[in-house]
């Protein structure tokens, strides 16, 4: 069985095509397209014409591409930048219209849930008190688990690109610290994921080994050599594309603020997303 996935998130536009055989899953293809629909949104509320043309052109080329991959199966979501855009309904209807796609415009509990979907792919042990942050573009979910039970879920208006802009309230990051030391209560010995492609490509730069564990001071210390530099200085030092060079640093601060706060010294990077949680889903919704 093949199924394809679409992510449309804040910052870009993600396809990535499964191959399902058995318990087995597999990548046979995937793409990014630097959309930056929140670069219209935090301003306006609006994706604006032009940003929509390219919009619906990324999704036509999408579908399209499942099409040569003859996918059983293609679902798409959007998250936190259609989330705000005013204009969603209309675009939904025009993508519809063209392909025949329907997109999925989830809340960001949703998006929480699907990561956590994802998780079921990795093999450690979930009776331990562990946490998942997922830093996107215009929001950030925060997930908590005890004895392999959510027992904690919120979704922040705190992205890379919201910050970027200057576009988060003033008491966001005051809610944040006061909803973690309310729901944290007595847990101790939390293990800490960090999901999300800013903290992928962090972990990439600060990764030696095969660990896929890195410490608060590293991210730091990256943090502080990035913030002086320029965008294009980022990009040829650190190996950044374009639409990785600006957000990264902002994304940083929001993990380090968060792991601060937990008092917890590392965090670990899987490399689970959105679109692996929806496989997973899509997966159960198909044996169901």
């Amino acid at each position: 069985m093949k199924i394809g996935v679409i992510d449309v998130g804040t910052n870009a536009a993600k396809l990535k095509i499964y191959e399902v055989k058995g318990e087995e899953i597999s990548t046979l293809y995937q793409s990014r397209i630097p959309l930056r629909l929140g670069d219209d949104v935090f301003d306006n509320e609006y994706i604006s014409g032009r940003k929509k043309k390219q919009f619906i052109h990324t999704i036509q080329a999408f579908y399209s591409t499942c099409l040569a991959f003859e996918v059983d199966k293609t679902r798409a979501v959007a998250t936190s930048a259609m989330r705000i855009a005013k204009n969603a309904n209309e675009i939904v209807d025009e993508i519809k219209s063209n392909t025949q796609l329907v997109l999925e415009v989830i809340t960001g509990n949703e998006e929480a849930n699907l990561i956590q979907e994802g998780f079921g792919l990795l093999q450690f042990d979930k009776n331990k008190p562990y946490l998942i942050i997922d830093v996107g573009g215009g929001s950030t979910e925060i997930s908590i688990f005890e004895n392999g039970e959510k027992i904690a879920a919120k979704s922040f208006e705190l992205g890379a690109i919201r910050l970027l802009r200057n576009k988060e309230s003033k008491t966001i990051w005051q809610e944040l610290e006061a909803w973690l030391k309310d729901s944290i209560g007595s847990l101790t010995d939390i293990l800490v994921f960090g999901t999300g492609g800013n903290i992928n490509k962090v972990e990439k730069i600060l990764s030696t080994s095969n660990n896929d564990t890195i410490s608060l001071p590293k991210i730091k210390e990256l943090h502080q050599s990035m913030l002086p530099l320029s965008f294009r200085e980022r990009m040829k030092r650190f190996d950044l594309k374009a639409d990785r060079a600006d957000v990264i640093v902002p994304a940083m601060e929001i993990f380090i603020f968060i792991l601060e706060k937990l008092q917890v010294n590392s965090i670990s990077i899987p490399k689970i997303g959105l679109s692996d949680g929806i496989i997973v889903d899509s997966i159960k919704q198909n044996k169901n």
